[in-house]
């Protein structure tokens, strides 16, 4: 199952956001404070990273450039209301791999870590499979004997 840390101060939108992309298949953490979003991010291992700049403790930028330089490597989606150019670029720089501004739709929240996930997979497919039993990590599609299974 794919892990995700949101990292966001605002909780009814932490909690939005959570049950929202729980609702999609990941299995979410949350924390509302920059410096323990750090510390999780820094001692579990996630899949990507949702992280919002206005964060108490340690702002969005500071979280995303200290665990770059810490080598932490686990793609970050930045999510906030600051939309001027030169936060977006100060995010980016900071090594978020992408930026979404709020308010947002959930389906655009939720393609864009499907669209990181893939570029950190180095575009392989994510499986696990037994025998022709195929479960892909990233659709959450399964298929027995390459036919598509519903599960109800």
């Amino acid at each position: 199952m794919v892990r995700i840390l949101v990292v966001e101060d605002e909780v009814e939108l932490a909690a939005a956001v959570a049950r929202g992309l729980r609702e999609e298949g990941f299995d979410v953490d949350v924390t509302h404070d920059g410096k323990d979003g750090y510390e999780r991010a820094r001692s579990a291992t996630y899949d990507a990273i949702v992280l919002d700049i206005l964060l108490p403790g340690m702002n969005g930028f500071q979280v995303c450039r200290s665990l770059r330089e810490a080598g932490v490597w686990t793609p970050i989606l930045m999510l906030t209301a600051r939309d001027a150019l030169e936060d977006r670029l100060t995010g980016l720089r900071a090594g978020a791999d992408d930026y979404l501004v709020k308010p947002f739709a959930l389906s655009e929240l939720v393609a864009r870590i499907e669209a990181i996930l893939r570029r950190s997979s180095g575009g392989k497919k994510r499986q696990l499979k037994v025998a022709d039993l195929v479960y892909d990590l990233d659709t959450l599609d399964i298929t027995r004997a390459g036919q598509p299974l519903k599960l109800n």
